[in-house]
């Protein structure tokens, strides 16, 4: 299994669907973490001259090195490898099969967005969709909400009263497009987030706040009681803060901006996502902007987050060359490989830039309605869709068939 954007969790080493088909096989398991995640530091620190270091390229050589060796140490060379990865890690895995075929057998790549491109407001798309498949009403009030705010952020008189509303850690002062684009980014991504997990079974892995799904963020949005759509808005954002145990929210641009900026292994760098950012910078893009009418949000267009990668890495590169030679590297969509399958569930946003129909008999897409980001991934239980348990066991076939593949 491979490691993405954050530490290697060991629950992945106790649950999971790979463990259920690995004791079908008799395989042996191993867990890889990504290098500049977690506990493996490459480098002095983080500052922009070690982060050069951290890349999709570099993490796939770290897989083959690392499968290379520990085939000869363990008396693997003749096993067959399968790689297991789910978002990033997923991209990971399938770009690991295609880059060496010599090494890894199979790969399972899952919620994978194989594709890079610098805007992606397909995301807020799908997330309008799938706000609506719970109720056609929901994304219409969040619009209305969202909108509300964005009128209101025009006018410093109202400024007290979103600070009390949204419960914001300090006096909103909106000084310039990029604070108001960080506090719309922020609350709609409470919005984001619980329709990227909707309904999943994270719990095992010590994830809090499981338990809010679209559904009771719906419920809220159309509940009258609680006032105008823009109160219901607010109401969701209390929720938020009250799930994670966070007395308020830091609406400034200027303290993300300097929390980025820490270079320091154990500073807020790295709490808040400097590796990831700095990847999407220099390889991918994935920015989910509003600059789509088919979505519920305002805002934070494409210009707020490229301006990021000027404001937090001084970076002036050009985003859609390094976009561009990650889709030449890698072939974007279009991936000429065998024996990878790319699972998505439809709730997901991420599976606009995955595969989601047949490439080939021998690059299969499982698309899997209703269900949300990796769902496939995590271990099963009784109230899983009907559907979702059959893509696990179609899965289990096809690593079944290709087993027995030379």
């Amino acid at each position: 299994m491979i490691g993405g954007e954050g530490p290697a969790n060991p629950a992945w080493m106790q649950y999971g669907t790979w463990l259920t088909y690995a004791e079908k096989f008799g395989a042996l398991c191993l867990l890889l973490e990504h290098r500049f995640y977690g506990k493996s530091h490459p480098t002095e620190d983080l500052s922009l001259e070690g982060l050069r270091f951290l890349s999709s390229r570099q993490a796939l050589a770290d897989l083959a090195h690392f499968r290379t060796v520990t085939a000869e140490s363990r008396g693997l060379t003749s096993s067959k490898w399968v790689a297991f990865g789910g978002s990033y890690p997923g991209s990971l895995a399938a770009w690991f099969r295609l880059k060496y075929p010599h090494l890894v057998h199979a790969s399972i790549a899952t919620s994978a967005p194989v594709y890079a491109t610098v805007n992606f407001p397909e995301y807020l798309e799908v997330v309008q969709k799938s706000l609506a498949a719970e109720n056609p009403e929901c994304p219409v009030l969040v619009k209305n909400a969202s909108d509300t705010l964005i009128a209101r952020l025009k006018d410093p008189k109202t400024y007290d009263s979103i600070t009390k509303d949204f419960r914001l850690c300090s006096k909103l002062d909106i000084q310039s497009d990029m604070d108001s684009a960080y506090l719309l980014e922020t609350l709609a991504g409470n919005f984001m987030d619980v329709v990227q997990y909707n309904e999943d079974n994270r719990a095992f892995e010590g994830v809090v706040g499981t338990n809010v799904t679209i559904k009771v963020l719906c419920d809220v949005m159309l509940d009258s009681t609680l006032g105008e759509p823009y109160d219901r808005y607010a109401a969701v954002a209390r929720l938020l803060q009250n799930t994670f145990s966070q007395s308020c929210t830091d609406s400034q641009y200027s303290h993300y901006v300097q929390y980025m900026s820490n270079t320091s292994w154990i500073g807020a760098g790295v709490l808040y996502g400097r590796q990831w950012v700095y990847q999407t910078c220099a390889e991918f893009g994935f920015y989910q902007s509003t600059d789509s009418p088919n979505q519920p949000f305002g805002g934070f267009p494409l210009i707020y987050h490229l301006q990021q990668c000027k404001d937090i890495y001084n970076l002036n590169a050009s985003v859609a060359d390094a976009v561009q030679q990650t889709n030449e590297e890698y072939g974007g969509y279009d991936i000429r490989s065998t024996r990878i399958v790319f699972p998505n569930g439809s709730i997901d946003p991420w599976h606009a830039l995955g595969v989601i129909s047949n490439i080939t008999d021998d690059l299969p897409a499982v698309f899997i309605k209703g269900t949300a980001h990796c769902a496939n991934m995590y271990p099963a239980r009784a109230e899983d869709l009907p559907q979702l348990t059959q893509a696990r066991d179609q899965i289990f076939l096809l690593l079944q068939k290709w087993l027995k593949e030379c």
